[in-house]
């Protein structure tokens, strides 16, 4: 399966959205999106840590 390009995906994003979407609303949606795009390729090269060590790093307790 091709993947698709930036502007299809802009334009499918535009079509989910209500008819009185704000510019901050399509600013929200973009900001997900490559949100989760940037973890999904840390997560594919390997740029992960463990939930323990997440929860050590930011002085929590793993209860």
């Amino acid at each position: 399966m091709p993947k698709s390009s930036v502007k299809e995906e802009a334009r499918r994003l535009a079509e989910r959205l209500p008819e009185d979407a704000t510019w901050e609303d399509v600013q929200y949606e973009v900001y997900v999106r490559q949100a989760i795009e940037a973890g999904l390729n840390d997560s594919q090269e390997g740029r992960t840590v463990s939930l323990n060590e997440a929860r050590r790093r930011f002085g929590l307790t793993s209860e």
